[in-house]
């Protein structure tokens, strides 16, 4: 910079593009303290107020930015430079007040230095306040508007108050050398430089290296981030202990790089780890005094630059390292062009949500404040607690005596001060990980804390469970039809069955497919319409030792026809009106209602049971990934354990009334015929027109006195809104509201709560998946819950295990959201003849010793939250569930 070619007129003044960027957004926001910075000091010992006073003056006088305003005029900003000030410091004496009450007075008078705003174009720019605690012990206060100052400045402020404190004391001079150039002819000679081809060269590359650029770095919240950013925040300190400081320079020096570079790729991972993106973007300022004249300057000066990080490949640290390298230093290269012009010329789409091109910044502290020395005094610098945030996340590192002292400054808008604590314990395992082995590859480096992994992988899955394993469905069935056998076992419009009638019929029917070879694990195709038939031939096909296969008559005859060749059936049931829409198949067809008398001659004797608790129950078809369905195979064992698992929370008991609501080739109706039937409940069938009218289902309900209600949300919100306009409000029985088969809108329960509170029914959100048994997790709902938006599924039901892991089979930490894999007992054996697609979705359980484990890999996003429960978040695919049902967008279109 050639000063004699910059000697300052006193004419309007232009800004620096910084200063101009700052001035706008004060325009914008007048009143904001989101750019003030505060420095507090604690001065033990002799103060020599005036000497302190007078060297501040003499700052003030020595750097023209202290004393300058900022106007408007014609719309435009410019500065004005005062050739002298009145400034004073302002002394606050609490001498009076007692230790405890000077503490909280000083705290206080500190915050408010630090949250007060400033008044660009009236206020001195610079304040300071002197707390008197007693005459050997006072807090200093300064407070400078970041448009004339920033982190340098600081350190230039710091060192000049000492020299020139230490000069007036002893009565001499100042001892600084006259600075040869002001702020005013940076920002000229910035303004006469950044032009023609120093600009375009600038403007070139960051317009190349930015090309394409994700808008926004979707970390995970724990709130939804409000429409407007509000800048509030609040810091959480940590510090690495000296031997992983000693470590990450050792690991520099060997990698060539500097600190920074390396502190900024794992800062990378932490980020990459958290929200799974590979294209990471992050802010970080530069001091941008690249000429001498500019070190001893207090200004703004400082810049930003993006550093974009490709984390793309699954590279090693060390490779990643280089890749970080080569961007800082490309950057590094290209610093000259204000962070203003380049949004400017980027033109990033706006959103008032998050700051334009990074939301996180990232930054390595050289200047330090904790090594001052005044004269006569012992000084302290404070670390101000901060309770404002720039950007969604701030990462500052600086080096101390102690090892890297490293400050978080958050949004608290967007994060809980447990969920930073945590992501501290992560930032702090990966670093251990990445000086122990820079090798591994960035998806293998650690990142759970051992608390964390002991709670996410043993304690939060610690489900075991005892219960008898060699029973088959419908001999704990049997044993209901000796307790209870008049009792009502199940009911169809004005037809009833008691439990010696139904049991009597599907042993009719047993022994006749025995006859006609149904044993263990035969597949048996039942296709009848909502009936007393349907549950006495579901009954019979167990009886037989065969497994059914419901085929829905509702279904499109181009499914049915592919579930029939898919399933190559021996046997199908159905009713003589429903022949003619299964086409194609070799099997033997038996009509309930024209072969009844047929069946009528055999036995209603319990037939030998020739199945095992390890034999299949039934084969429900769910919509595929190729948009063709595949067959789930389910043994008895795994229904059987659903119910001893969830027993202590329902207690289901022979005064329950059920309702079957849902079609018999949707697992949610396994709960809902067995829940009854089980326990010596009553099975009330729903009418399909029924189902489809939530007013005649309402009135159902009260008519049959129904205990246990199993429901989608989409069914229940109708029949909310079915009560809500019924003329006479009917009495209900419901002790039981369960959900299942799509998530859970909280907000929707409203007027239900409103209604009966929520003790009675109690109400429960069950997620689940047909290849792990009906149901998965459990969460009773309360009033309480309608305040949160999510959708909360609670904990895995005992003797099912939940890890949430990312795409390399690796444990997500808590509230970080990952896929939901789902081990233990409800997992089921596979697909039918889909043997690619049964090992690629059903994989070995890396967490436990027993080699025949299996994890079920459910391709729904979810994540832990603090206390145990699982959040769900939605499919990873293109899968959506239409009342309970999984369908493929394939199968749609």
């Amino acid at each position: 910079m050639n000063t004699e070619e910059l000697l300052i007129s006193t004419e309007e003044l232009p800004l620096s593009y910084t200063q101009q960027r700052l001035w706008f957004l004060d325009q914008l926001e007048p009143n904001s303290a989101l750019y003030n910075i505060p420095i507090a000091l604690h001065l033990e010992g002799k103060l020599n107020v005036s000497a302190l006073e007078q060297s501040l003056q003499e700052i003030i006088q020595r750097h023209e930015a202290l004393r300058t305003n900022f106007i408007t005029v014609n719309g435009k900003a410019i500065q004005i430079i005062h050739e002298e000030t009145t400034w004073t410091i302002s002394v606050i004496d609490l001498t009076h007040l007692s230790n405890k009450e000077q503490e909280i007075a000083a705290q206080k008078l500190t915050q408010q230095q630090e949250i007060q705003p400033f008044d660009l174009a009236k206020d001195s720019l610079i304040r300071a306040t002197l707390v008197v605690l007693s005459e050997t012990e006072h807090i200093l206060v300064v407070c400078m508007h970041h448009i004339v100052s920033d982190g340098w400045s600081t350190g230039v402020f710091i060192q000049e108050l000492t020299t020139l404190y230490k000069s007036y004391i002893q009565g001499q001079p100042s001892s600084l050398t006259p600075l040869p150039i002001q702020y005013a002819d940076f920002a000229l000679w910035q303004r006469e430089w950044l032009q023609g081809e120093a600009l375009q060269r600038q403007l070139s590359y960051w317009q190349n290296q930015l090309a394409e650029a994700p808008d926004l770095l979707s970390l995970p919240t724990d709130r939804p981030r409000p429409a407007v950013q509000t800048f509030i925040g609040t810091r959480h300190k940590f510090t690495l202990s000296l031997e992983l400081t000693s470590k990450l320079a050792q690991l520099s020096q060997m990698q060539g790089v500097t600190l920074f570079m390396t502190l900024l790729a794992a800062f990378d991972i932490l980020l990459y780890r958290y929200t799974g993106q590979e294209d990471i973007l992050v802010g970080t300022p530069i001091a941008n005094r690249n000429q001498s004249q500019l070190e001893g300057l207090i200004g703004f000066f400082v810049n930003t630059l993006v550093l974009r990080t490709n984390l793309e490949g699954d590279p090693s640290f060390s490779a990643l390292l280089s890749r970080v390298r080569e961007t800082a230093m490309d950057a590094y290269t290209h610093q000259g062009l204000p962070f203003e012009m380049l949004v400017e010329a980027l033109q990033p789409e706006r959103d008032l949500s998050y700051t334009p091109l990074f939301q996180v910044m990232f930054v390595l502290k050289n200047e330090t404040l904790s090594d001052i020395e005044m004269s006569g005094l012992n000084v302290t610098s404070l670390r101000l607690k901060g309770q404002t945030s720039k950007f969604d996340l701030t990462l500052s590192m600086e080096n101390s005596a102690d090892g890297l002292v490293g400050v978080w400054e958050y949004s608290t808008d967007l994060f809980n001060a447990s969920t930073i604590e945590r992501m501290t314990g992560h930032f702090v395992t990966l670093l251990e990980g990445i000086v122990s082995n820079p090798q591994q590859p960035i998806s293998q480096l650690p990142l759970l804390t051992e608390v964390e992994k002991q709670q996410l992988l043993i304690e939060w899955n610690d489900t075991q469970l005892n219960y008898p394993q060699n029973q088959c469905i419908h001999q704990l069935f049997e044993e209901q039809v000796e307790k209870t056998p008049k009792a009502v076992a199940v009911v169809f419009e004005d037809e009833q069955l008691t439990y010696y009638e139904l049991n009597c019929r599907a042993n009719q029917l047993a022994h006749y497919l025995q006859s006609l070879g149904v044993g263990s694990d035969v597949l048996v195709g039942l296709c009848v319409e909502r009936s007393l038939e349907m549950v006495v031939a579901l009954l019979g096909i167990l009886k037989a030792g065969g497994a059914y296969v419901p085929l829905d008559p509702d279904y499109p005859t181009e499914r049915l026809s592919f579930m029939l060749q898919d399933a190559q059936l021996s046997v199908i049931i159905t009713q003589q009106q429903l022949v003619e829409s299964l086409q194609q198949h070799q099997a033997r067809v038996l009509c309930l209602d024209t072969d009844k008398e047929t069946i009528a001659q055999h036995s209603q004797s319990n037939p030998k049971n020739t199945a095992t608790a390890n034999n299949l129950a039934y084969v429900i078809y769910t919509s595929g990934s190729t948009g063709k369905p595949k067959g789930v195979l389910v043994n008895h064992s795994n229904v059987l354990r659903l119910f001893a698992a969830t027993d202590s929370w329902y207690h289901f008991n022979p005064q329950d009334v059920w309702t079957l609501f849902h079609s018999y080739a949707f697992d949610f109706s396994v709960w809902e015929v067995w829940g009854a039937l089980l326990y010596g409940g009553k099975l009330v069938i729903v009418p399909y027109l029924v189902t489809r009218s939530p007013e005649s289902f309402y009135q159902l309900l009260s008519q049959e006195n129904v205990t246990v209600l199993n429901q989608t949300p989409s069914a229940f919100r109708q029949l909310i809104q079915a009560e809500q306009s019924a003329t006479t409000v009917e009495q209900l029985k419901l002790r039981l509201v369960i959900f299942g088969g799509e998530a859970l809108e909280l907000n929707s329960l409203k007027p239900w709560f409103e209604r009966y509170g929520d003790q009675k029914p109690q109400l429960v959100n069950m997620y689940g998946i047909t290849e792990t048994t009906v149901h998965v997790t459990y969460r009773p709902l309360s009033l309480a819950d309608l305040e949160g938006a999510a959708s909360v599924i609670g904990r895995p039901i005992p003797d099912l295990q939940m890890y949430v892991l990312d795409e390399h089979l690796q444990p997500v930490p808590i509230g970080i959201p990952g896929e939901m894999y789902v081990g233990g007992a409800g997992v089921t054996r596979g697909y039918l003849h889909r043997r690619e697609l049964t090992v690629e979705r059903f994989i070995s359980n890396p967490f436990t010793d027993n080699p025949q484990a299996r994890l079920y890999k459910t391709g729904d996003l979810a994540r832990y939250l603090p206390n145990g429960e699982l959040e769900y978040l939605g499919r990873i695919d293109n899968q959506v569930k239409i009342r309970g049902f999984r369908i493929e967008l394939g199968e749609i279109e």
